[in-house]
């Protein structure tokens, strides 16, 4: 194998490959024991004609496609070590040069990862963030625990009020005629939640049990169901149920049912003791990203188109997966909104944009700050995640396996080089 690197135009290179007749030669061989049992030629048992009939009755080149397709993978993974480039996209392949007992010729158009030139990411300037716990916040948490811990208690003597639980049965009407979807049973409306169409709730506050009432809407401009939109509707609404929610007293008797804590003064402490903890966490977690932040700010870099459209793939798969662990799928998805594949690969552009100039900046910080991942590192991670799924390390190797250590270690170079950025930062 020979090759040349002809030309490089910003990420674009294109390089010169020579397949050695010899080489080439081998491939064609490699095609005919493949493919011959494809062949009938008369007076040859099927699959066993020589090579050299097949050819005189096909032609010369029968094999040459198959034996481009068996050579080619080799030899350009060959030139792209030998001129240590980095692709990040598949090549544009052209023969130029192919005949029996010569060597096989073909340029290789590759995008190449693209050279990152660093700004001043020492030393960077940005605000401290803090988040502190008040009593207004702890309040709203215990708030929020008595809400988990309510009862629902059905009501007879009064009728609809702001925040009830009503079951009701229910059929929407667009002019005389019934549309599909708009009917249900014994179906539970929180009144306040503005769950159902603008306007729709309220107007069943006042109604008693067994009242039937006509509520009239009209749906958004931009409700997802295209043939509603904007459409008048009246829907003839039966209440069968009224409920409303009973919180339970916030006292010691609480903390002993909600808690491990025999007293609410001990509750309180551990509930706030966690909500520090937490903001903290925040706190830190935001720091980081704002750091990042300006660091990827202070660099150039001239990204590839098809790096981009590589993070879209991922993120598109990563939502897919997302999707179907709710019950639906991409395809599902877009039809409910109407949407197309197109429309949601240009809204994720800018994201998965600054995804990749990110993850180059980091790459490149790392590289000339010399930031490793070492196999201490790697063994305090499988640690940690075997104490996070209380299992052992034994157990998490033999489920990641040796040959997904390295993205683990990936993984931790990127979380030491954010850790060398934030430890350089200047917080005002």
């Amino acid at each position: 194998m020979d090759s040349t690197m002809v030309k490089k135009e910003g990420n674009k290179v294109t390089l010169q490959i020579k397949v050695s007749a010899e080489d080439f030669e081998k491939a064609v061989q490699k095609s005919y024991l493949k493919n011959r049992k494809r062949f009938n030629i008369p007076g040859f048992r099927k699959g066993k004609a020589p090579r050299k009939m097949i050819e005189m009755q096909y032609g010369e080149g029968v094999f040459y496609e198959d034996a481009i397709n068996i050579a080619l993978p080799v030899e350009y993974d060959k030139a792209i070590d030998e001129h240590n480039l980095e692709p990040v996209d598949r090549p544009d392949i052209d023969i130029e040069e192919i005949e029996k007992g010569k060597d096989l010729v073909f340029t290789a158009i590759v995008t190449v990862k693209p050279e990152v030139t660093l700004g001043d990411y020492k030393g960077i300037e940005v605000e401290k963030i803090e988040y502190n716990v008040t009593d207004e916040d702890l309040d709203a948490e215990l708030d929020r625990m008595r809400d988990l811990n309510s009862r629902l208690v059905s009501v007879d003597d009064r009728p609809v009020q702001n925040d009830d639980n009503v079951i009701i049965d229910y059929k929407g009407f667009v002019g005389e005629e019934q549309f599909e979807g708009g009917t249900a049973e014994n179906q539970t409306l929180v009144i306040g939640s503005g769950k159902f169409i603008p306007g729709f709730e309220e107007q069943l506050i006042g109604a008693n049990i067994g009242d039937e009432v006509e509520v009239k809407v009209t749906f958004p401009e931009e409700y997802h169901a295209e043939n509603l939109a904007g459409k008048e509707a009246v829907f003839q609404v039966k209440i069968n149920e009224i409920k409303f929610k009973e919180l339970p007293e916030l006292d010691d008797e609480f903390a002993k049912d909600v808690s491990e804590f025999e007293t609410l003064d001990e509750l309180k402490n551990d509930t706030r003791k966690k909500m520090e903890d937490s903001a903290k966490d925040k706190a830190e977690k935001e720091q980081r990203e704002k750091v990042l932040d300006k660091a990827v700010e202070t660099v150039e870099v001239e990204i590839p188109e098809a790096m981009v459209d590589t993070e879209i793939d991922n993120m598109i798969r990563d939502f897919d997966f997302q999707l179907r662990y709710q019950g639906l799928d991409l395809e599902k998805y877009l039809q409910f909104t109407g949407g197309k594949i197109e429309d949601l690969r240009k809204q994720m552009t800018d994201d998965a944009y600054n995804r990749v100039k990110t993850s180059l900046t980091l790459e490149a910080i790392g590289e000339k700050e010399n930031i490793e991942a070492t196999d201490d590192d790697l063994e305090e991670e499988l640690q940690r995640i075997a104490e996070s799924q209380k299992s052992t390390i034994e157990k998490i190797k033999e489920t990641f396996k040796e040959e997904n250590f390295g993205y683990i270690k990936n993984t931790i170079k990127v979380r030491k080089t954010i850790d060398f950025l934030v430890d350089n930062a200047k917080l005002a």
